[in-house]
């Protein structure tokens, strides 16, 4: 059956494994994707939903960059949502609610005319290595499939357990059995696995719901999308969401299955995330809050099943039911399935290089939860990163690495290899240095010319990226050049409450005042025309006001950023003895020799790493 030698080997069809499939693809190597369910590819076993704060930005850099997930957010979206629009852009977040079962259709119809991908659907139950190199995988049926390389992007599924209340199975998510052999041959091979949490809320019948005691949760009045490409659409009809509340009388219900909570009573070990914790983790850690918002999610266009965000939980299914129905608005619910809680295998990232692949056998790659991550995003982004560089290796091709000042994707990473995480890794906006320059406005012009460099980013996403940046370019030296009398520009100044000028003076100081925004400038005669007569769209408008009013805040950015590449130049030997610098905290030395960092400025991002230990390395590197 597979006579012929694979140049990349996926393992697993989540958002990791389709978008590491799709990435070696469409760079040419001859991909494989082995997935114990060709029915479930790209499946969204959580919320239905994409993007939000600072994953919405990392959705952004995967399109910016030729992966797939931006295209299928938006051809499957029922809504749109840009979060944070009334603080700064660096803020901006695009979320879509999401059609369950089109995004995972789309995905792999995607997938099918992909060229050079191949399929087939087996439990890959172990590694072929040889001289330390991986070539190969072992599947259940006891079939050897050779490979170049081989990405692991198993997820949940790695000696997957599932709980409710005291009843425990093995299962990778609801209704599909857990992976299990890898992790053994992984740890026989020198890895160090630990076990990590993770939770999903009940699912239940919309037409059970009373939405007249809910809070309507609409999407924008002008809906925008997350790929760069033309082929998608903005939506010009939405599905909404609702919101509604627990109350004391919910949390009383639910602490009364507190005693068979396999949280409270011991049966899991593990730690789940602490950015979306399950409600009995609520309201035990939060006992001064009275109620929990509930946002009442649409599964898609058709289907009456709903995703009851908030209510994460693995109590017994008749506490959930119970406490369910005494929140306004559930009061009639019916229950399509429970929540659960599982437990799974992950591989703490620091074992991996930058590229993600691993430290301790040549072209083997994890990406995604395998990692310790969470979110369907970061697991994509991961994915795409494995994907080009499996494929780059085996064309004896230079690495591709994104640096923090690049992409929120180069922050996860790094985050990762760097620091590692001892729970589910969630990315925030709060964890980016460089937000003002990590924009989700921007992500295709800092990463489609890397991507299209590699052969990744089509000719058409390159053209398309140069002509938007030269027209916001032009349009903000139109802003530095032009001027504008008082007479023009008072009455909207002060219509704005915002001080008149006295003399006439460029359009970019004025542009510049916080209260002024483009609509108000386009009211300028000048500006109306210029709009006008080079037919400037939205992106472009919107990109020349962020980088009128930001332009301080980005140089400074940029400067820092480049200080933070001065320590990148500087190499540390990967044989490099740390144990000679005496001088050293012990702390430093056992961590900078086990993790072998590549740069001093790497090193320097090190829990446990003061700057003093960074100056001593300096010293030593001969700086």
């Amino acid at each position: 059956m597979f006579s012929d030698i694979y140049d990349v080997i996926v393992v697993g069809g989540g958002h990791a494994g389709s978008e590491a499939a799709a990435a070696a693809a469409n760079l040419g190597c001859k991909t494989l994707l082995v997935t114990m369910n060709l029915q479930n590819i790209a499946q969204m076993s959580c919320n239905p939903a994409m993007g939000g704060i600072a994953k919405g930005q990392i959705v952004r850099e995967i399109d910016a960059l030729g992966g797939y997930s931006g295209i299928v957010s938006d051809t499957s979206a029922i809504q749109f949502k840009m979060l944070n629009k009334s603080k700064g852009p660096a803020m901006w977040s695009p979320r879509v609610q999401s059609d369950r079962m089109r995004f995972a259709e789309d995905w792999r119809l995607m997938l099918e005319r992909t060229p050079n991908l191949d399929f087939y659907q087996e439990m890959a139950v172990g590694l072929l290595v040889e001289s330390g190199k991986v070539c190969g995988v072992k599947t259940s049926l006891g079939i050897e499939i050779r490979g170049r390389s081989v990405v692991l992007t198993n997820g949940t599924f790695l000696n997957g357990l599932i709980h409710i209340g005291e009843k425990n199975f093995g299962g990778g998510r609801a209704g599909e059995r857990a992976a299990v052999g890898l992790t053994g041959e992984l740890e026989e091979l020198g890895f160090d696995s630990g076990r990590m949490k993770t939770g999903t809320p009940p699912r239940v019948d919309g037409r059970s719901l009373d939405y007249s005691k809910m809070i309507e949760q609409p999407g924008d009045a002008k809906p925008e999308k997350f790929s760069y490409l033309p082929i998608t659409k903005p939506l010009k009809h939405q599905r909404s969401c609702h919101m509604t509340y627990t109350s004391e009388e919910v949390h009383d219900l639910l602490r009364e299955g507190f005693d068979r909570s396999p949280m409270f009573n011991g049966r899991i070990k593990s730690i789940g995330p602490r950015y979306c914790p399950s409600i009995e983790d609520k309201i035990n850690r939060f006992a001064d809050k009275d109620r929990h918002q509930i946002f009442v999610e649409p599964e898609g266009w058709n289907t009456v099943e709903v995703y009851v965000n908030g209510f994460s939980t693995s109590l017994p299914e008749d506490v959930q039911f119970k406490s369910l129905r005494s929140v306004a608005g559930f009061e009639n619910v019916k229950f399509f399935r429970p929540g659960y809680a599982i437990e799974y295998d992950y591989f703490p990232p620091t074992q991996l290089k930058h590229t993600l692949e691993t430290k301790l056998v040549d072209n083997l790659y994890f990406a995604g939860q395998i990692n310790g991550t969470t979110g369907y995003e970061e697991a994509a982004s991961q994915g795409l990163l494995a994907g080009i560089n499996a494929a780059l290796k085996i064309q004896d091709k230079d690495e591709f690495i994104l640096k923090r000042d690049e992409a929120y994707i180069g922050v996860l990473i790094d985050d990762l290899i760097t620091k590692g995480t001892e729970e589910p890794y969630r990315m925030f906006t709060s964890r980016a240095e460089y937000r003002t320059l990590l924009r989700q406005d921007n992500a295709d012009f800092r990463l489609t010319p890397r991507s299209f460099e590699i052969g990744l980013a089509s000719a058409e996403r390159m053209i398309r990226m140069e002509a938007k940046q030269k027209a916001s370019d032009d349009f903000v030296s139109f802003f530095e050049s032009t001027s504008v009398t008082p007479e023009e520009i008072n009455p909207i100044l002060e219509s704005k409450n915002s001080a008149p000028v006295i003399q006439s003076g460029k359009l970019f100081k004025v542009f510049a005042r916080p209260n002024i925004d483009m609509d108000d400038m386009q009211k300028v005669e000048s500006v109306k025309e210029y709009v006008l007569q080079n037919q400037l769209d939205s992106e472009v408008l919107e990109q020349a006001e962020i980088q009128v009013k930001y332009s301080g805040y980005i140089r400074k950015e940029k400067n820092n950023a480049d200080k933070l590449h001065r320590l990148e130049d500087v190499k540390i030997p990967s044989n490099f003895d740390y144990t000679l610098l005496k001088s050293m905290s012990m702390e430093a030395r056992e961590k900078l020799s086990k993790i072998r960092p590549v740069t001093v400025s790497q090193a320097s991002r090190i829990s446990g790493v003061s700057p003093a230990d960074v100056s001593v390395l300096l010293v030593y590197m001969g700086r």
